[in-house]
């Protein structure tokens, strides 16, 4: 869509960094990063919990789309600060679905897996009219705030949910992403470490869920469901990971860490699903997905970077 102006909010973060530069990339776009506390000089500052701030902000952006990356994406940080996380992953993405009815933009509300309990996904996976049954505080923010998305949409807004599962990519600290620090973890021998082995992960790129969205904005939004899947197919428990991750790094086996078979447990344990694969059939009767091989792009990531 030529002449589009897109705003991303969270664009400090591991995936609203991807889809910035993505968008950026594309050439055709004119592209506004929203961050909160970033240093980084290329964004604009703004407090999407200020709603007069952020309505004055748009209104003179007058964005065509609005992919909103900005959550608390932690399910232990989500547990200990319930009333901040409930703030920022279901009243700000429902204002903005207001929003998007007023100033007249699509908004895509970047959501998680973790709205299911994984105890039993139906063959192929999870689809977007699965029931969702989150297990923790995050997940239950989460799917609140896709109900608040929905609920705008029925009343008129052009708003869009993205459930993506865990992602990985380019980070300027590993441990701004839960697969990317495993890498800190791996290297680190002088530290004994358990390691779940029990949840099945599907870790996704953050490039290619930014490619895909470059895409989606080209389609028209009467094409697009209210629900979509983005996710990579391959499967790993986290130390399953680690095991790739120390065989890129030429590590001789990891007797540092422990797996963990079993969910966990005891007090301060936050519940987390065993298996959320997401189902993206109806996905890619829109747009092909396009997945990045785990192992072949942490092969060229960590030899390139030095991550």
């Amino acid at each position: 869509m030529s002449g589009s102006k897109i705003v991303v909010t969270g664009a400090s973060g591991v995936l609203g960094t991807a889809v910035h530069k993505a968008f950026e990339k594309a050439l055709r776009y004119e592209v506004v990063g929203l961050k909160n506390k970033s240093i980084a000089s290329h964004l604009v500052q703004l407090d999407l919990t200020d709603k007069e701030a952020t309505k004055l902000k748009l209104e003179e952006i007058q964005p065509t789309w609005v992919v909103h990356c900005a959550a608390e994406r932690r399910p232990d940080v989500a547990e200990k600060d319930q009333v901040g996380t409930q703030l920022l992953n279901v009243g700000v993405p429902g204002y903005l679905a207001e929003l998007a009815k007023a100033i007249n933009f699509t908004l895509v509300y970047i959501s998680t897996d973790y709205v299911f309990d994984g105890r039993s996904p139906p063959p192929g996976g999870y689809t977007p009219e699965s029931p969702t049954n989150p297990l923790q505080i995050y997940g239950q923010t989460k799917r609140d705030g896709e109900n608040a998305v929905l609920q705008a949409r029925q009343q008129g807004a052009r708003a869009v949910v993205l459930r993506v599962p865990v992602l990985y990519g380019p980070a300027p600290n590993n441990a701004d992403s839960a697969v990317n620090i495993l890498v800190d973890v791996v290297r680190d021998q002088s530290k004994e470490s358990y390691m779940d082995d029990y949840a099945i992960r599907y870790p996704t790129n953050v490039l290619d869920i930014a490619s895909f969205l470059v895409r989606l904005t080209d389609l028209s939004f009467d094409a697009l469901p209210p629900i979509l899947h983005y996710s990579a197919n391959e499967s790993f428990t986290k130390y399953q990971m680690c095991k790739i991750f120390a065989d890129i790094l030429g590590l001789n086996g990891m007797n540092h860490m422990k797996p963990v078979s079993t969910p966990p447990t005891g007090a301060g344990a936050t519940s987390r699903p065993y298996n959320c694969h997401l189902s993206t059939t109806e996905t890619e009767k829109l747009l092909p997905l396009e997945c990045t091989g785990f192992r072949t792009w942490w092969e060229e990531y960590l030899h390139d970077s030095g991550k």
